[in-house]
């Protein structure tokens, strides 16, 4: 059986965001914490719904939104860091995890609709 890269990575960081979130509910801070949990985790749930995606375009759908998602993920990182709850060595490690989440999401989404042309 093929492993699936993007499906181990966002899985394994959505883990290290939800202990980033609890973290930071500890040092009471609650509404990034919620915003970052929701966005970093909603990204390994679509590459997961992509699984069984009904076509190449619905494959396509989910993967662009859990490429949003994690842009968006990337912009709470940043507010984090800028915002001194997170230090720069938590910042650089996730913020590496998150660029190399876009650009597996960017390859595959490009990859899919040049094939998608193709057929």
């Amino acid at each position: 059986m093929k492993e699936n890269v993007l499906k181990n990575k966002s899985f394994s960081f959505a883990i290290r965001i939800v202990k980033l979130s609890k973290y930071l509910n500890e040092n009471r801070e609650y509404i990034l914490s919620k915003q970052i949990l929701r966005s970093r985790t909603s990204i390994g749930a679509m590459v997961r719904e992509s699984e069984y995606a009904e076509s190449k375009a619905d494959f396509i759908h989910k993967l662009t939104i859990a490429l949003k998602e994690a842009n968006e993920t990337e912009y709470w990182l940043d507010l984090l860091f800028q915002s001194k709850y997170i230090d720069k060595i938590q910042y650089e490690s996730l913020s590496t995890d998150t660029k190399e989440l876009l650009k597996l999401l960017i390859s595959i989404i490009k990859s899919t609709k040049k094939n998608s042309r193709n057929n």
